[in-house]
């Protein structure tokens, strides 16, 4: 379980500003529910004075992206769009009083949804997709002017810390060798040499131990029974059919079975079981498991 600060819980348990802004003006979409996290921000400003006046959230993600859009919101109230445009995503994790390395991206979230916002009321145009070729991590579609972006803002030196402020190479790590090579001219620029063997920044000092197997179905039939509730109120429910490395195929039965929101439930099972296991797992329907993991689950 990853350590959080009594601020993160409180803005995860009590979050500020929830829910969309009545007659908002600006409004910014960042992220997929398809990649574990989303967040459209919406904003009251002032057209005299270009003052946020309100701010709301509506996040899809694990408590640190919830808690980072709250106090984000609390942070631009008041705020010109000028000064607004002038919060990093170091001062959301500051305002947090710090957020896990791992979680660092959800505070990169929050910022680009604010910059996705103030373009919108400006009437200009603020993209996320990529240029041709640009495209570094195609499992979270992170391009390599963001991965370029995050190294020089927040000092990044490992591909461990790309991963944890972008999600960049926390899928299938087949962009790795291209992170490193990004790193690697950054570092450069910054008059320092890249070293693939250096520790993350903030590494936490007592390193982890990983899960076994059987600790990891453990912990995934617990998160599964903690959600089961849920979806039995809506005449649903879930069950765990094979756990192969990192992927854990499910079966969604009763009314979630052939749901329209069967996928999003299932990237939200995936996002809580990743906060939960503390490391990178898959959520997919047990009818798209290969046959090999179906002969070999028996």
């Amino acid at each position: 379980m990853w350590d959080y600060s009594q601020k993160v819980k409180d803005h995860f348990f009590n979050p500020k500003n929830a829910g969309a802004v009545a007659g908002a003006n600006a409004i910014g979409e960042v992220g997929s529910i398809s990649c574990g996290d989303a967040l459209r921000l919406t904003l009251k400003v002032n057209e005299e004075s270009e003052v946020i006046e309100d701010a709301g959230f509506q996040t899809f993600g694990c408590g640190s992206a919830i808690a980072s859009s709250s106090v984000l919101t609390e942070i631009i109230k008041g705020m010109t769009l000028d000064d607004a445009l002038k919060v990093s995503n170091q001062d959301i994790a500051n305002e947090l009083d710090g957020l896990p390395p791992e979680k660092m991206h959800c505070s990169v979230m929050g910022r680009e949804a604010l910059q996705a916002a103030v373009a919108n009321y400006r009437g200009e145009e603020w993209k996320d997709d990529h240029e041709e070729g640009a495209l570094i991590c195609k499992c979270f579609a992170i391009d390599a002017v963001m991965i370029e972006e995050m190294i020089w803002a927040n000092k990044l030196r490992t591909v461990e810390d790309v991963t944890n402020f972008t999600k960049a190479g926390g899928g299938c790590a087949a962009c790795h060798e291209d992170i490193e090579g990004i790193l690697e001219r950054v570092l450069k620029e910054r008059g320092e040499t890249f070293d693939p063997n250096a520790a993350p920044i903030e590494a936490v000092v007592m390193e982890k131990k990983p899960l076994t197997n059987l600790q990891r179905i453990k912990k995934i039939e617990e998160v599964l029974e903690s959600l089961r509730p849920q979806l039995m109120a809506d005449g649903g429910d879930v069950e765990l059919v094979e756990v192969v490395d990192n992927t854990a195929y499910v079966n969604m039965t009763g009314a979630c079975n052939g749901c329209q929101m069967a996928a999003m439930t299932i990237a939200g099972i995936q996002q809580r079981l990743m906060e939960v296991l503390g490391e990178f797992i898959r959520v997919i329907p047990a009818s798209q498991m290969p046959k090999v993991a179906v002969a070999a689950g028996g």
